[in-house]
């Protein structure tokens, strides 16, 4: 399978956070959320995207407010969070920081009187006795018909309308697989002459990496959820990654998280979710080969669910008790070209240890650019021997920026639960 499309430059060493607008602040809108910004930019973040921030249908609604993915105008943007010159300003202010911006994209559905249920019926599927419908059992929503000429071109338009108004820099496209790879395609070949853009598809179709340079890593979220349950171990873990390098094709990247709006919300925290080993899960995210995908509230930590449907704010505590333990592993990710993601030039390492029944350690080569690292799945303090021949040499400690020696002795202290991050 070939790549239509190349990557654009910025993307390699970058990392996507995800903005829940509706319950980062009290406000909950474009205004208020700029406020963030500047320590959002200090941490390190670099690509913003927004879940959906358009307008959203009140029929069959759920909840008070609403599915942000129950669409009832592409080409406006949701009264709750502002105005399109309210977004347009977000958006150049974000620029200005450094930002690139990206928005959340649903192609496969809109809510049931999106204006286009009233002018253009015929983009719709019907059932057998004309009536709209929709085939992934969501209630509140229904399926356009991309079999449709006009479908496609009147979505693919409404996408131009944000890139050339706007000045986006790519999009997330929401359950990217329901929606057939042409017309992906299609869509792609027609932004790119007045853009190069950042696609993220919320899927984990290897196809898909045709047009998308990012993907889903929902296996991997599955199996961390086994692992934190001890029903797989580190061995379990290694052989999910393998399998993702066997197959899915060199220059795909893969999008890494530990939490995100649907995981949040219907299935638990990070922490309900991992446990200890929470933490660990989100060095391995920020580091392995790929991009990290970080959600709104992570770098407090939040520790509670977010309601999806009804105002429920983050209940920021002005501490950002995590913002010291991103902005490290964010700088590293920028500077250290062993962390591009899907480079050729890059190799990734599973590192053998004294304890590999404890300890996920890994390296990731580029020329002389070096990065390791040892992530302590146990509640024990151990210490460690880094037993690989690759291994050896005069490391810089990343959170410490001690110097370490491991010209000799490759043993290291690793307390309970916790993670040790080396760069040269």
């Amino acid at each position: 399978m070939n790549k239509l499309f190349p990557s654009v430059a910025w993307s390699y060493n970058s990392n996507i956070y995800e903005v829940n607008l509706r319950q980062y602040t009290y406000e909950g809108s474009f205004n208020a959320f700029s406020r963030e910004l500047p320590r959002l930019k200090d941490m390190g973040i670099e690509i913003l995207w927004f879940m959906p921030i358009t307008p959203i249908s009140i029929e069959k609604r759920k909840g008070t407010l609403g599915s942000y993915y129950a669409c009832s105008d592409y080409t406006d943007t949701n009264p709750e969070y502002g105005s399109l010159d309210d977004f347009k300003n977000l958006v150049e202010y974000a620029h200005q920081l450094g930002f690139k911006v990206i928005i959340d994209w649903v192609a496969n559905h809109t809510g049931w009187d999106h204006r286009w249920t009233k002018e253009h019926p015929d983009f719709y599927l019907k059932d057998a006795s004309g009536n709209f419908t929709e085939r992934n059992g969501w209630d509140d929503v229904i399926d356009l018909d991309y079999d449709n000429p006009e479908t496609r071109k009147a979505v693919i338009d409404a996408m131009k309308f944000w890139v050339e108004r706007f000045d986006l820099d790519g999009f997330r496209c929401d359950m990217a697989h329901l929606v057939t790879l042409d017309f992906w395609r299609e869509a792609r070949t027609a932004l790119e002459p007045i853009k190069k853009l950042f696609w993220l598809a919320e899927c984990e179709e290897i196809s898909y990496h045709e047009v998308f340079d990012a993907t889903y890593t929902w296996r991997w979220m599955h199996k961390t959820e086994e692992f934190a349950k001890q029903q797989t171990d580190i061995k379990g873990l290694q052989e999910m990654l393998q399998e993702y390098n066997d197959e899915f094709p060199p220059y795909a990247f893969r999008a890494f998280f530990t939490s995100n709006h649907d995981e949040n919300s219907w299935n638990g925290t990070e922490y309900e979710k991992y446990g200890n080993a929470a933490i660990n899960l989100a060095v391995f995210s920020c580091l392995w080969n790929g991009l990290p995908l970080i959600y709104s509230g992570q770098e407090m930590p939040n520790q509670k669910r977010l309601k999806f449907f009804d105002k429920d704010p983050i209940e920021w505590n002005g501490k950002f008790e995590l913002h010291d333990f991103y902005k490290p592993l964010l700088a590293l990710r920028k500077r250290n070209a062993a962390l591009r993601a899907g480079d050729n030039n890059v190799t990734t390492h599973l590192l053998q240890t004294s304890a590999p029944d404890k300890i996920f350690s890994f390296s990731r080569k580029c020329g002389s650019n070096e990065v390791v690292v040892l992530l302590n799945f146990s509640g024990e303090e151990l210490l460690v021997e880094i037993t690989d021949n690759e291994f050896g040499g005069i490391y810089k400690n990343t959170f410490t920026n001690t110097e370490a020696d491991f010209s000799t002795n490759k043993t290291v202290k690793i307390y309970p639960w916790s993670y040790l991050v080396f760069e040269r």
